[in-house]
């Protein structure tokens, strides 16, 4: 009896150490975030935490300036248009690389997950050469080939986590009663690994919202996604102005994860990744 109390007691012990380490863990990914949007609201003209007063004005003064407008649309075009771009790319290729029986698929599919192993500024600098040997360096079109890149292996890798288990037997008995391969496709295989593709494309807006490395050779002063224009402009000022406008950033991602978990469910993202 007393020997069940004890393992009893090393169990429950267990369970609050465990969860103590990961609240600890859990402020101090959170902790930065806090720090810069409370310095985002206060009033003095250096940054100060806590912070002095509240005040909108830097973010008032940051929406007004065009320069950063035009910044956050060209994000927004290149999270968008590389997310797209990725669906397309990437959901056939792993429901290709999923079915196909030919020697080397294992080593394709480890191919299209390369780039979450390889440094961002590798991936950058490659772009950048590829790019001025075919005469479109430090373009739009640049970064979106960039921003592909970087989030294809997301897109490619929640889908395949979607694919396990997968039922064929529910494509072969649509075919059976007269649907054709693009109907079984938009009917069945799609609603079934419906949550891997969302959780794969709004991981892959966050990574493509928040690049520094891969944008910064492959852009120009006149044309910079917001995330560089930040690292631009702190090398030479530090106010509140840059802690609202990397607040903004923030928030953009805080509702991507939120609607990661309305329409998918992180539980379920999670369960994925494993």
């Amino acid at each position: 009896m007393s020997r069940h109390l004890i393992a009893r007691a090393r169990n429950s012990f267990g369970t609050v150490l465990l969860s103590a380490v990961a609240w600890v863990v859990l402020l101090y990914l959170v902790l930065p975030l806090a720090v810069v949007i409370a310095i985002s609201f206060t009033t003095t003209e250096y940054l100060a935490f806590p912070p002095v007063g509240f005040t909108l004005r830097w973010y008032q003064r940051f929406l007004a300036d065009p320069s950063y407008v035009d910044s956050i649309l060209l994000s927004a075009r290149l999270a968008f248009g590389a997310t797209l771009i990725g669906f397309l790319l990437g959901v056939p290729a792993a429901l290709v690389l999923k079915r196909s029986t030919l020697r080397g698929a294992t080593f394709i599919a480890n191919l299209f997950l390369s780039p979450l192993i390889l440094p961002a500024i590798i991936i950058g600098v490659g772009v950048l050469q590829i790019s001025d040997a075919l005469g479109f360096a430090r373009s739009f079109e640049a970064m979106l080939v960039g921003h592909v890149v970087i989030i294809l292996p997301y897109i490619v890798r929640t889908t395949l986590a979607s694919l396990e288990g997968f039922d064929n037997s529910l494509e072969e008995a649509a075919q059976d009663l007269g649907a054709s391969g693009f109907a079984t496709f938009f009917y069945v295989t799609l609603p079934m690994i419906k949550p891997g593709i969302i959780a794969g494309c709004l991981f892959g807006l966050i990574m493509s919202w928040i690049d520094v490395e891969v944008s910064i050779f492959n852009t120009v002063i006149a044309q910079s996604p917001i995330p560089v224009k930040v690292f631009n402009y702190v090398q030479y000022s530090v106010d509140p102005m840059i802690a609202a406008v990397s607040a903004g950033t923030i928030y953009i991602a805080f509702i991507l994860v939120f609607l990661l978990d309305r329409l998918v469910g992180l539980d379920k993202v999670a369960g994925q990744q494993k």
